[in-house]
């Protein structure tokens, strides 16, 4: 008995400082950071689902303003939250060797199925995955798009029309999430998802429980950031939305013989990328004896082409949503400002024979103005990630970091912090006219990143996001209603993107345009 009372004694004795072994790491350094606690570090109500990530580094930022940068703790890893645009540049930007890694997941090594995606994957297949993929983004390629744009924009105007006839208020946040579902479905699965029409698609399905966070996510994330090796047989995405997609894409492919078919869409430009054979190219990592790149190869499977469909329909449909949706929560309470984009789009429109178009929308400059704006009060991405994966010393001091350690770049933040934002808490479109932009700060406004891993998708969500808005706005003009909070607040159990808890209610009401 007493060997048995001793035995659990030295595990639990093991365990708790396996719970605890790293949290000297910042005392060491000399850098400011809040108490950790066992296991979870300074990241308890995170993992508790009671403060969302963006809001818990915010708070860090906030808490210790005379500090260029904090410590924290995301169970035992250290990670170290900047408040210098400076240190910013240099780790999205100029050292970015020390900085390529993402780490979304905390298993690099083995990622789960859909991980292994432009936005999370790491190393060489995310270097060779940006080679391939960017000259899908082109102008060209985007225009060839917007076809597919503009027939979800009509579909959209039509679902407002049947809102704004009832009189009733309006889940703004859902009507947009399912215009951006049915084109992102449209263009990334190759298929007509009717989103718009049917809530319960599933598409829309899908959408709602990548982002759902739910107890068993929360749970999951515990077990992974804790004991990595231990649980990578559990996944951070659902089996229900693996399986799915997986499915789905495998079925495409097949349908289409592995073929491109001249649809314009995504799907086709994966298959573009499969005929041409392997992924090959200089490697991020490995090095010859003189120096030079190794050359690696990587197979562009069918998993690998399915985690990419999986990322463009996640990443296109809800920051995009988020971003509009916002944005048409502020046009709301600024009718001057929803007034001045009205009369842009009626203009614009009125030139291009009244038909909404790839060059009517690039010609909607306070719109732009707006929607930038709106980013900057609310980024769909309130945070940014890294890892360092050598040994970094920071400039302009004596404090070096290891590899392993993940530094969060607080974008929700520097957005709003009154250094760099006149009166950052009130709604300015001039902020982003032209003769202004120069003077924006570098580095404090990052909606969509910044550096070499900044978002590959960043002129598709702006043109969808603009297109979106300029077709219900030339139509419909929206107002608070009864149920609208000015400052509404963030789900707590929001962990990559933003969201704002409860929806936006909005009053939609039809225009009565002069003849």
């Amino acid at each position: 008995m007493l060997f048995i009372t001793v035995g659990i004694i030295v595990i639990l004795i093991l365990i708790y400082y396996y719970g605890t072994r790293t949290f000297n790491y910042w005392s060491k350094r000399g850098v400011k950071h809040d108490p950790p606690i066992p296991f979870f570090g300074t990241a308890k109500r995170q993992f508790l689902q009671q403060i969302s990530y963006a809001d818990i580094y915010d708070e860090m930022y906030w808490k210790y303003p005379k500090e260029r940068f904090v410590g924290y703790y995301l169970t035992t890893t250290p990670l170290l939250i900047l408040r210098d645009p400076e240190l910013v540049k240099r780790v999205l930007v100029t050292d970015f060797s020390y900085f390529y890694s993402r780490s979304v997941h905390p298993l690099d090594e083995v990622p789960e199925p859909l991980l292994n995606n432009i936005f999370s994957c790491e190393g060489d297949l995310w270097k060779l995955l940006r080679q391939r993929l960017t000259p899908a983004f082109t102008s060209g390629k985007l225009k060839a798009m917007f076809p597919l744009i503009v027939s979800r924009a009509e579909k959209l105007q039509l679902l407002a029309a049947d809102a704004a006839s009832s009189g009733t208020e309006v889940d703004i946040r859902d009507i947009m999430a399912r215009y951006t579902t049915d084109f992102i479905g449209a263009c990334g699965f190759g298929i007509d998802t009717d989103t718009l029409n049917d809530e319960n698609s599933l598409f829309r399905k899908l959408g709602k429980r990548i982002f759902a966070n739910t107890k068993r996510d929360a749970f999951v994330s515990v077990l992974k950031y804790f004991l990595p090796s231990l649980f990578s047989g559990l996944h951070f995405a659902p089996p229900w939305v693996e399986k799915n997609v997986i499915s789905l894409v495998k079925t495409i492919m097949t349908r289409r013989d592995y073929k491109p078919t001249g649809r314009n869409d995504f799907i086709d430009m994966l298959l573009e990328l499969k005929a041409k054979g392997k992924l090959t190219g200089d490697s991020l990592k490995n090095k010859n004896p003189d120096g030079s790149p190794c050359i690696t190869e990587i197979e562009f499977d069918d998993a690998l082409m399915a985690a990419q469909v999986f990322v463009f329909f996640a990443a296109g449909f809800e920051t995009s949503s988020s971003a509009t949706s916002y944005t048409l929560h502020e046009l709301a309470h600024h009718p001057e400002c929803q007034r001045e984009c009205q009369e842009e789009i009626d203009e614009v429109l009125a030139r291009h024979g009244n038909k909404l178009s790839y060059e009517a929308v690039k010609e909607m400059k306070y719109l732009e103005m707006c929607f930038s704006e709106g980013m900057r009060i609310f980024p769909s991405l309130g945070y940014l990630m890294r890892k360092c994966e050598k040994p970094y010393t920071i400039p302009d001091t004596n404090i070096t970091i290891d590899k392993g350690v993940k530094v969060i770049i607080p974008v929700k933040s520097l957005h709003a912090d009154p250094l760099y934002w006149d009166k950052p808490e009130e709604f300015r479109p001039e902020r982003f006219h032209p003769d202004n932009v120069s003077r924006i700060n570098n580095h404090v406004y990052l909606p969509f990143g910044e550096g070499p891993r900044a978002c590959i998708g960043e002129r598709l969500g702006h043109m969808q996001s603009l297109a979106g808005m300029a077709a219900l706005l030339s139509r419909f003009s929206v107002s608070p209603s009864g149920s609208t909070i000015r400052r509404p607040p963030v789900n707590p159990s929001d962990t990559v993107v933003q969201s704002i808890q409860g929806g936006i209610p909005l009053s939609l009401v039809a225009r009565k345009k002069l003849l």
